[in-house]
């Protein structure tokens, strides 16, 4: 089973959307860890947004990246360009890194919930469905 970490700067949101895609379209046949370089909890406005596409993410965690260390990933993908910059070494030989920059909704309008949030998830849910086309339907 491929492994894959999603990496952001808090793990609250983008990355949690990330991971709720990957556990969905892919019907929990990878193993999916998600991340941050800090640990800011889980967003309410990401589970609300990802419950309007029918995906619960309400009993995801947030967690720091220092817990995944030992893990040897397949995959590692990071959604914002802070965890891009400050990822830390993970060793293995067909470890593949993969980046996109999505805007972080919750620096927009003081993080209320609006189009923001679905605009950045409708962008995560596309770039996640390249990734499996792409990396896992090969």
């Amino acid at each position: 089973m491929k492994k894959i970490l999603i990496l952001c700067t808090g793990n609250s949101c983008r990355s949690q959307i990330a991971h709720g895609y990957l556990n969905n379209l892919t019907d929990n046949s990878v193993s999916v860890f998600s991340a941050g370089i800090e640990k800011h909890g889980l967003n309410s406005n990401a589970v609300r947004c990802m419950l309007e596409d029918k995906i619960d993410i309400s009993n995801h965690t947030s967690n720091l990246v220092d817990e995944y260390l030992k893990i040897k990933f397949d995959f590692i993908i990071t959604v914002c360009d802070n965890a891009n910059e400050t990822c830390p070494f993970f060793p293995g030989e067909s470890l593949v890194k993969i980046h996109k920059n999505f805007t972080d909704p919750t620096k927009i309008k003081n993080g209320e919930y609006g189009d923001h949030f679905i605009k950045a998830r409708n962008e995560i849910k596309k770039f996640i469905q390249d990734f499996i086309k792409n990396y896992l339907d090969k």
